[in-house]
């Protein structure tokens, strides 16, 4: 696989330090990186997801969502009562787990709910007042008068 230096970026740019940040984790080959648990991300509307994630075994307790720092973080901790049950096959992994979404700037959590064995986690882009488009109404200036002409004579 490639790597690229984003290097020239951040020495030739000003105030785009997020997109290179970004960039330098989309491309970071992250080997270690599990797919437990499974999860899909659906847009719901024009700014508006969901993140489902397939948490079967886990009750609500044993499971976290936290926002810090435009990240959401959700994990799963099963507690460990399971030391009287003798298991034949076990194909239904509860192993601890913690998923990391960054999220954009305005983005945050709406809700969660936890149904049937999937975690779902609704997001919306909710943008200030003071960062939206707005209209300045022009005003028509009224005549002015010209009261201030002097009239000049002539002296000879």
């Amino acid at each position: 696989m490639r790597s690229f230096d984003l290097t020239p970026l951040y020495r030739a740019t000003v105030g785009f330090d997020q997109i290179a940040d970004l960039m330098d984790r989309a491309l970071a080959s992250d080997v270690g990186q599990t797919t437990y648990p499974p999860y899909n991300i659906e847009k719901t509307e024009d700014d508006a997801w969901r993140i489902s994630i397939a948490v079967a075994g886990f009750s609500d307790t044993d499971l976290g969502i936290e926002v810090n720092d435009r990240a959401l973080i959700v994990t799963g901790r099963k507690s460990e009562d399971e030391s009287a049950r003798k298991f034949l096959h076990r194909g239904i992994a509860t192993r601890a787990f913690e998923r990391r979404f960054h999220l954009a700037d305005h983005v945050r959590v709406t809700g969660a709910s936890h149904v049937d064995g999937m975690l779902h986690i609704d997001l919306a882009r909710e943008v200030p007042e003071a960062l939206k488009p707005r209209r300045i109404a022009i005003e028509k200036a009224a005549p002015s008068a010209h009261t201030d002409v002097v009239d000049a004579k002539a002296v000879n």
